[in-house]
């Protein structure tokens, strides 16, 4: 099972787990032996704080991206549930902005799964991002060199 949402509200982790772990038939899935979940969130690095980081997205282009990259990883690991929630809006230092977890039989594929929905998330997605800082000043995020490189490293079939 894949679910996808793109959404302003924040998310609960803890629901998110439980969803995870309930996946295939129900309340305590035996079937579920490994559950990995990544949540990312607004970090301030910048020499000039940050007020607030925008996230804007075309909506329905963007959902199909991420259900693409989630039927890739079901499709290179055997998963039993996958759950992508990446918020848009105006989010400050400290808030979550995504979360990606994958059910599994095993941690292995969990873990794996896992980590290839975000980094190809974090390079393929039709996201984008503006840091809105204290002083006024504005600008637009660029994609990191290293968020490319990680995503590369998944056309070789690891």
């Amino acid at each position: 099972m894949i679910s996808i949402s793109v959404q302003e509200q924040d998310f609960d982790t803890g629901e998110e787990y439980r969803r995870l772990q309930q996946a295939g038939s129900g309340v305590n899935n035996t079937d579920v032996g490994g559950i990995a979940i990544f949540t990312g969130q607004v970090r301030d690095l910048a020499d000039n704080p940050l007020k607030f980081m925008r996230l804007e997205h075309y909506p329905g282009m963007t959902e199909k991206s991420l259900q693409q990259t989630a039927e890739q990883a079901a499709a290179r690991w055997p998963v039993i549930d996958i759950r992508i929630i990446h918020r848009i809006g105006d989010l400050t230092p400290g808030q979550q902005i995504v979360f990606v977890g994958v059910s599994s039989a095993h941690r292995d594929s969990a873990f794996s799964a896992c980590e290839f929905i975000m980094d190809i998330l974090k390079t393929s997605a039709p996201f984008w991002k503006k840091e809105q800082h204290v002083n006024g000043d504005s600008s637009w995020v660029d994609a990191k060199d290293v968020d490319q490189q990680r995503a590369e490293r998944w056309q070789g079939g690891d």
